[in-house]
């Protein structure tokens, strides 16, 4: 039995110098010194040595103990001073954590940029009703019953409250004109961000909601040359002061005579690609001076006042100004294409 306490006593000795850490330290305890470690069974054999040995037997293993048991304290006590080390010390020059933060949305940022580029040329910013009625969304911006536009096909109409209005959920911002010339006199110098809704087939180039922006300005002896310089203040603002622009003769019920502004296409330089349909232009908004019928329904008077109004849908300027081939991207929640703005 005193060779096999040697030969525990030279592994415990052997053992010891392989604890590193807690789970090493572990080790060493579970093989040595509980209850169904190598020093218990030793003990456990101490009780069937002879009388005549078991004074040296007893002497030896009691050492055997003493070394193990001092081995671990010293262990222990050294592991137990690195890690409160480890934990105490603090190096204030390492970078900080990084968090994933938030951002706007790109057409938040637009909204943001049309609403601060007019306001610094004097125009302030309204609402308008995302739900109207159809006397606001067509009769009162000279649209007749026969026009097109009022067909279900194009327009979200909601239950009717069971009187003469029929509701619906407005297919543009301009009803928002009305309701601001109502409200107050000339002159008005307004634009009006907002949702709109058509019943339109999804696709890359439309959605059934999008945003607008309406800009109105009425009073004495307003040109449509102020117009002009108007928007081609505000598209110089957006896409660059080198952009070329032009404004072509077009109809809108509401506006007389009416026009549609193009710029000049992002990715050829106005020398004909997919994108443009190879005209080299692509339409932002459309514009015109204000029906004199529009200021009969509001009460003003067309022999006295004058006025310009347009409106251009946010997500296709957005395409035009950042080269977005889908208008589906930007509802999608890609992380990846947001983080790009």
């Amino acid at each position: 039995m005193i060779d096999k306490i040697e030969n525990i006593k030279t592994e415990v000795t052997e053992y010891g110098k392989q604890i590193i850490d807690s789970e090493s330290l572990e080790s060493f305890r579970l093989k040595f010194l509980s209850r169904k470690g190598l020093l218990n069974d030793l003990f456990e054999d101490f009780k069937n040595v002879d009388k005549a040995q078991k004074g040296a037997m007893g002497k030896a293993l009691n050492e055997l103990k003493v070394i193990a048991q001092k081995l671990f304290d010293a262990k222990q006590e050294l592991i137990q001073k690195i890690d409160s080390k480890s934990e105490s010390i603090k190096d204030y020059t390492l970078p900080g954590r990084t968090f994933n933060l938030g951002s706007k949305h790109l057409i938040t940022q637009a909204l943001e940029d049309i609403n601060n580029i007019f306001k610094s040329i004097g125009f302030k910013v309204a609402d308008g009703y995302e739900i109207e009625d159809e006397y606001h969304n067509f009769d009162a911006l000279n649209t007749p019953d026969y026009h097109p536009s009022r067909d279900m096909q194009d327009t979200f109409y909601l239950k009717s409250d069971g009187k003469d209005k029929r509701y619906l959920l407005r297919t543009h911002t301009s009803p928002a004109q009305v309701h601001i010339m109502k409200s107050q006199k000339p002159p008005v110098r307004v634009i009006i961000p907002g949702k709109c809704y058509r019943n339109e087939a999804i696709s890359a180039r439309s959605l059934s909601m999008f945003h607008q922006v309406e800009g109105l300005y009425v009073d004495k002896n307003v040109t449509f040359r102020e117009l002009k310089a108007t928007l081609d203040f505000f598209a110089k603002e957006i896409f660059g002061k080198d952009l070329k622009t032009r404004l072509r003769p077009s109809y809108f019920p509401f506006t007389e005579p009416s026009a549609e502004m193009d710029v000049e296409c992002y990715l050829c330089k106005g020398k004909g690609c997919r994108i443009c349909k190879y005209t080299g232009w692509l339409e932002i908004l459309g514009c015109g001076m204000v029906d004199p019928n529009v200021f009969e329904h509001v009460g003003y008077d067309p022999e006295e006042f004058t006025g310009f109004a347009f409106g251009m849908g946010i997500e296709r300027t957005l395409m035009i100004r950042h080269g977005v081939p889908d208008i589906r991207m930007f509802y999608e929640n890609d992380i990846r294409f947001l983080k790009q703005f």
